[in-house]
């Protein structure tokens, strides 16, 4: 009775083993780091994309939602892939997960990672570590506020339309900025107010926007002509509105907190922001102090 039984003990053990060592083998990443972090989704999706930007071998080879990305990271000898996804796990806290796959693994390798740390642990470990840092201060550099509803300005302007991606938003404003600033300089016209950013289009998947880059001026009756530059009103809308601290360039975070904020408070919106800039960064000065003022348009109800 106790051979029989020892047994069956035995061939537990065994059938264990194996179905644990067959998932191993075949599961569909070589290793998964999980953690929670206090903030939205959208702001780790674009803080992922600026440090893999920021890394000497990697490309995001895709992005279809706010809520996953798939990263590749090259490594002298293979490639590793990162597969990561966001969920909210409350108003405040985002779950985030990335299976990471290693574009050389097989059977052997797989197999002789049973027995040791693998080398895809040692490498995620010190780049999540690395992107964790990044995340950190990218956090404190920035304060966000919202700040209910409100209506966002109503000015004539001269403009320049801009298409580029959301992290080249400062760029397209800082390399517009010379020759909006020379042809309105040149015929005389007065500034009225500071620079504003109206998006036209903001296509979330694949982080595009199209948006005006104006100068608020005094209207007058004789304006320029130029290929670059045009003018136009701009009608003040009901919005939901944002104050935004910090760099100009992830001033889009205040996009995502007021998307959240609309979805708590079943306020449907267009997703086409205004964003009102008041600090010169041409004057320098510590980039958390710069203000901006962020409106979200209310949809209108027909």
């Amino acid at each position: 009775m106790n051979n029989k039984f020892s047994k069956l003990i035995l061939y537990g053990v065994a059938a264990v083993f194996i179905l644990s060592a067959s998932w191993y083998f075949f599961k569909p990443y070589e290793d998964t780091v999980t953690f929670d972090y206090k903030t939205l989704p959208g702001t780790i999706n674009q803080t992922v994309k600026a440090w893999s930007i920021s890394l000497k071998d990697s490309e995001i080879i895709e992005s279809k939602s706010i809520n996953s990305i798939k990263q590749r990271i090259d490594f002298e000898n293979t490639s590793h892939i990162y597969n990561w996804k966001f969920s909210p796990v409350n108003d405040s806290i985002t779950e985030v997960s990335i299976g990471i796959l290693d574009t050389k693994s097989n059977f052997k390798s797989r197999f002789l990672d049973l027995f040791q740390t693998t080398d895809v642990s040692k490498k995620s470990k010190l780049k999540i570590q690395s992107f964790i840092k990044v995340l950190e201060d990218h956090l404190k550099a920035h304060d966000i506020k919202i700040d209910g509803e409100s209506k966002s300005p109503s000015t004539y302007c001269a403009y320049i339309p801009v298409k580029a991606k959301q992290f080249q938003k400062a760029k397209g404003m800082m390399s517009n900025y010379g020759l909006l600033s020379s042809v309105l300089l040149e015929s005389g016209i007065k500034l009225n107010g500071s620079p504003i950013i109206e998006i036209v289009d903001w296509d979330i998947e694949t982080d595009s926007i199209h948006y005006n880059f104006c100068f608020p001026i005094v209207k007058q009756d004789s304006l320029p002509e130029h290929p670059s530059v045009k003018f136009k009103n701009l009608d003040g809308q009901k919005s939901i509105k944002a104050t935004y601290h910090g760099n100009y360039i992830s001033s889009d975070r205040a996009w995502y907190a007021l998307l959240k904020y609309a979805k708590e408070n079943s306020i449907e919106v267009d997703k086409t922001p205004v964003e009102v800039f008041y600090n010169n960064p041409m004057q320098g000065g510590d980039d958390r102090l710069w203000k901006t003022e962020v409106y979200m348009p209310l949809k209108e109800l027909n």
